[in-house]
């Protein structure tokens, strides 16, 4: 049977059956780089490998790196579709303006490879998304919540307002006098409503699913360095696709902070002359 008869028993062209697909400049290097780039961020998908290939100067849209993506078989497995809730949607109360206006915190918990707890305690800044500090113990009360919202507040200023759910170690009475004399309010969401706190709720799963459950800690110690090199690469190399594919430190730079640095503040502690001291 000829060539001719045979396209128009199947219903093609000749053409489409003598194409000969080229292959471009530099798709060899490039796929190479993408492997790479998957085999060090695993949790990571298309669109932000595209951006990586973007920051390191390499022009590619996201169309290609999707096809050699699916080639290559790197797609990530599909999640679990969300359930569709009724009714309306809920409103997030005091939603951030500006930088170190609204910060957010909540605790994670983990353990170590001998069944030993772990328990970090995560402060976010709700409008940068910038991590400032994960810290890890065995237990963290109210006081060393007052300990690590102290140094972060003399490091970064103080907020204007800081979110959290209604834990033991958040409405503590300490905890909320020592806020209240700083000069900062604490925002308590409704109980039973987690997506009042979305902004830590969705680091929170960010920050398990990629380093909290491909990493196994042989002790505190270990888990300490492994978390703090994680968290200065959330916020210094990862790209936030909700900040246009910008890191937090990038965006917090480009848009800094309406409002000036301010120190924290105790009102009942003054000096001879009748003015506030700060806290150290």
């Amino acid at each position: 049977m000829s060539e001719n008869h045979g396209c128009r028993l199947v219903g093609i062209s000749r053409s489409v059956v003598r194409y000969v697909p080229r292959v471009a400049s530099g798709e060899t290097e490039l796929r190479e780089h993408i492997r790479r780039l998957a085999r060090q961020n695993k949790r990571y998908g298309c669109m932000r490998i595209t951006a990586l290939l973007q920051r390191e100067g390499i022009k590619v849209n996201h169309k290609r790196v999707h096809r050699i993506w699916k080639d290559e078989g790197l797609s990530l497995p599909r999640k679990r579709p969300a359930r569709r809730r009724a009714g309306p949607v809920g409103e997030i109360f005091m939603k951030a303006e500006h930088k170190n206006h609204v910060w957010c915190y909540d605790f994670v918990e983990d353990r170590t490879e001998h069944g030993d707890a772990l328990r970090m305690l995560c402060v976010v800044d709700e409008y940068t998304r910038m991590c400032h500090e994960i810290r890890v113990e065995r237990s963290i009360g109210s006081d060393r919540v007052i300990d690590t919202l102290n140094w972060l507040f003399l490091t970064r200023g103080v907020p204007g307002h800081i979110r959290s759910d209604n834990g033991p170690e958040f409405a503590a009475n300490a905890v909320r006098k020592w806020l209240q004399n700083t000069d900062c309010s604490a925002i308590f969401i409704e109980p039973g409503s987690p997506w009042e706190n979305s902004y830590i709720e969705s680091f929170n799963g960010k920050f398990r699913d990629e380093c909290l459950n491909r990493e196994v800690f042989r002790n505190i110690a270990e888990a300490r360095l492994v978390i703090e090199n994680w968290r200065r690469h959330y916020n210094e190399q990862r790209p936030h696709s909700s900040l246009g594919y910008l890191t937090p430190a990038e965006f917090a730079a480009q848009k800094g902070s309406s409002t000036p640095f301010r120190f924290p503040l105790i009102n009942n502690a003054k000096t001879k002359d009748n003015t506030k001291t700060l806290i150290f």
